[in-house]
């Protein structure tokens, strides 16, 4: 299976649109929640305009369909519903949340995501300007945690506080530091050859 990792454009958004609703109501069991998911509706005005934001698609080389998705946007957690020392660590404009890092349950353990940290914190380190890398995770995702631990530093698992919180795992991941050459964010296309792990 061949894959091309790529900076999505306004040609994308409807089809990275539909792997994050599936995995918003397939995985998460949340269904849409307006004040967790509205830049799912809006992509375009959420990643593709602000120059410090970017989303990533990863799309299938033989049938052209968007499978995975992964952004990074200039906002950290908020409290609440996050904790509040939580929010105070990574705050807005300095920190890089990597969010909706989503692969479709068909090409899965085939390294998609893992291709995708890297391109996105490639991304991070190339604009500049963070201070801080952060993403939380649900526990309840068939396989997120633990690709989470084997990448990022556990910064909070709620699940340990008094009552549990909301039961997500927060994560801090290196500041990438920049490399000599190409332009922040424009990644032409970056072909991966996935094997099944």
């Amino acid at each position: 299976m061949s894959y091309v990792l790529r900076t999505a454009a306004s040609a994308d958004v409807d089809a990275a649109r539909s792997v994050m609703l599936d995995t918003v109501y397939g995985d998460l069991r949340s269904g849409y929640v307006p004040r967790w998911h509205r830049d799912i509706i809006d992509i375009e005005g959420t990643y593709l305009r602000p120059r410090r934001r970017t989303l990533l698609v990863a799309v299938d080389e033989v049938s052209g369909e968007v499978v995975g998705t992964g952004a990074v946007r200039d906002q950290g957690p908020q409290a609440p519903p996050n904790p509040p020392w939580v929010a105070e660590r990574f705050p807005s404009r300095s920190t890089a949340q990597l969010c909706r890092i989503y692969v479709r349950p068909t090409h899965r353990r085939l390294g998609i995501a893992r291709a995708m940290v890297r391109e996105l914190s490639a991304f991070v380190a190339e604009v500049g300007g963070y201070e801080a890398v952060y993403l939380h995770t649900d526990p309840a995702v068939p396989g997120a945690e633990p690709f989470w631990r084997s990448l990022a530093t556990v910064v909070c698992d709620e699940r340990e506080l008094p009552g549990g919180g909301q039961g997500i795992v927060h994560f801090a991941l290196p500041v990438p530091a920049p490399s000599a050459g190409e332009p922040a964010g424009e990644p032409a296309g970056v072909p991966l050859t996935a094997t099944a792990c």
